[in-house]
């Protein structure tokens, strides 16, 4: 299993010390008031077996005492949000609760469809899942290279003939909604309707980290849902009732290129009280869902009966004409059928959120001019959008992936917004520098010390290089033989058991691996060595790109905006950024918006005991 790359941050309490306690042994039952308000009246006996027993203190002292084996309480995912331990690297706490072994119980007793108690299992499967998957099938020599189609469609055969799946969608779609909801967002806070410059939170990984480290970020933070959550409310709120279900008969599996996806599916603002169920009921790596293949014995090298028709799959079954061959009329008849598959967003392989409000805002002028800055490395890049004439900045933002490029950002945003950052010696020494007017000769500012324009928003990812490079993604295969530093070693000679859990058994392979990356982005972008030019929009749209394909997103996420919110008045020509009535409104926050706490530690460093 792999980590997450925050295991040695300032500041951050990774791991439970030996003076902290994880677990709630037992749920004690009987709470009699005691007779003696200085004694206990009953009293907890360990059997040699390590079972937990109440006894009475009375009858125990004359021998007759009778048992009450006691339950063993578990730790759950709410209880960990609650610790101040291991929330970011311990996620091996989320395995038992959420993993391949898990979905594979539920398939196993999930009774057959006649059944009323039965449960449609439905898969949804993230696009740079699909691109590990590519990379790690061209990396053999024998196999022939794959687009994501075709692996889109080999996984739906192995999920639906093999697993028994009834739907398998890929998460495009609930992107495609999420970015114009993250559009309409980053407009109502330059309205003043929210605190600049606004932070991405599609990584859950960042969001914990500032939630347990950096709470005074949380202001800055999006708060629209993950491409993840949102497919959530897409078959929980608006599938399900296309097929006559409630949420709860409804089991919504999730494959997704990082483990913290499933601290994420956790969180209480996904949960549905009233049918006791949440819009991902279990979350899955890529790697556990290759890992399922292999165990089933299912070659994902092996082409699969019409992976190559560009059909769309209606509603998880069937095809239908290739949606680049439709016309807009057709497109507009066939919304109740068809969900589009693999929408490309030019931009980064990370959700193309910064790209999609740069789009927006170039969309509503001609005279803007983007330029782009590397920092330090690709995963820290800035992005400027200029007035040609006035040479006016309208617009600054960054890309920035990674925890070491992340800490500097941070510190830069709170100096910016007048806000200490952190806490302990760095988040001090940063406030203390953030006291005074920021000057920089560049494009914001200039030699007589004019102030510089601060960011307006920020794309931060956990994982350097971004989602592709996920934990769960996985892992490039390298030669057994040699060592991290390129030297030969006789490992079995040396004791060293080899990872058989890898993609090719007897390899070893390391998370990180730059090259790796970029052979899954190479795969994301369908063999294109870089990103696609970003579309142009319509003037005053948030359409994102004019193709058949996102014409008829737009057209679909409308369709799902109104059919989910039920707004009271039917508007003309209405766009995502069309504003509804109060209830509406309110709908629409409810199912594509969420909101994040601090997570307070009870920890003091001074205190810990080894």
């Amino acid at each position: 299993m792999a980590f997450s790359g925050a295991l040695t941050l300032t500041d951050l309490n990774d791991f439970i010390t030996p003076s902290q306690a994880c677990i709630k042994p037992v749920d004690q039952t009987n709470k009699a008031e005691p007779k003696d308000p200085g004694a206990a009246s009953t009293e907890i006996l360990v059997d040699s077996a390590g079972s937990y027993y109440e006894v009475s203190a009375d009858s125990l002292k004359t021998n007759t005492a009778s048992q009450k084996k006691l339950e063993t309480a578990e730790v759950s995912l709410n209880d960990c949000l609650a610790c101040s331990g291991c929330i970011t690297s311990a996620e091996s706490v989320l395995i038992t609760l959420q993993s391949h072994t898990e979905v594979l119980n539920f398939l196993a007793q999930n009774p057959s469809r006649p059944d009323p108690s039965h449960k449609i299992p439905i898969v949804s499967v993230a696009p740079q899942s699909l691109a590990s998957l590519a990379a790690s099938i061209s990396s053999t020599s024998t196999a022939t290279p794959v687009t994501l189609h075709q692996v889109l469609r080999r996984v739906q055969a192995f999920c639906e003939t093999v697993l028994g799946f009834e739907h398998v969608f890929d998460t495009t779609f609930a992107r495609h909604i999420a970015l114009l909801e993250h559009a309409r967002e980053f407009q109502e806070r330059k309205k003043g309707e929210g605190a600049l410059p606004m932070l991405s939170s599609a990584c859950p990984g960042w969001v914990c980290y500032a939630e347990k480290t950096h709470a005074e970020m949380l202001p800055f933070i999006s708060r629209t849902k993950s491409p993840q959550q949102v497919m959530g409310t897409l078959v929980k709120q608006w599938l399900r009732r296309k097929w006559g279900k409630r949420p709860n008969q409804i089991y919504h599996v999730s494959v997704m290129p990082c483990y913290d996806k499933k601290l994420e599916a956790s969180r209480h603002d996904f949960y549905n009280e009233a049918y006791s169920t949440r819009d991902v009921d279990c979350v899955i790596t890529t790697g556990e869902l290759e890992r399922m293949m292999r165990e089933k014995g299912w070659n994902l090298s092996i082409p699969v009966t019409g992976e190559d028709d560009l059909g769309i799959r209606t509603n998880g079954t069937g095809s239908s004409p290739s949606l680049s061959s439709l016309t807009l009329e057709e497109c507009d008849q066939n919304l109740d059928t068809i969900i589009p598959e693999l929408i490309t967003h030019p931009g980064t392989s990370s959700g193309s959120y910064l790209h999609s409000l740069i789009v927006m805002l170039m969309g509503t002028s001609d005279d803007l001019e983007l330029n782009v800055r590397n920092i330090r490395s690709a995963d820290y890049e800035e992005y400027t959008l200029t007035h040609r004439l006035s040479r006016e900045i309208v617009f600054r933002g960054a890309k920035c992936y990674g925890f070491r490029n992340l800490q500097n950002v941070v510190r830069k945003v709170g100096r910016d917004a007048g806000v200490q950052v952190g806490r302990g010696a760095a988040g001090r020494l940063g406030g203390l520098r953030g006291k005074g007017v920021r000057t920089r000769k560049n494009a914001g500012g200039d030699a007589a010390g004019t102030p510089e324009k601060g960011y307006d928003y920020v794309e931060v990812m956990a994982c350097p290089g971004g989602c592709a490079n996920g934990g769960g993604q996985i892992r490039p295969p390298v030669r057994s033989n040699v060592d991290e530093e390129g030297y030969k070693r006789d490992w079995e000679s040396s004791g060293v058991a080899m990872d058989v859990d890898l993609p090719i058994q007897g390899q070893s392979a390391k998370w990180g691996d730059r090259e790796w990356t970029k052979k899954v982005e190479e795969m994301y972008w369908h063999g294109l060595p870089t990103p696609p030019p970003s579309p142009t929009l319509d003037h005053g749209n948030l359409r994102i790109g004019t193709d058949a394909k996102r014409h008829f997103a737009d057209l679909l996420a409308l369709e799902v905006l109104k059919e989910t919110c039920n707004p009271a008045v039917s508007i003309d020509d209405m766009v995502w950024t069309s504003s509804m009535n109060e209830e509406a409104e309110a709908k629409r926050r409810t199912l594509f918006r969420t909101q994040y706490r601090a997570v307070e530690s009870e920890v003091v460093g001074l205190a810990v005991k080894w």
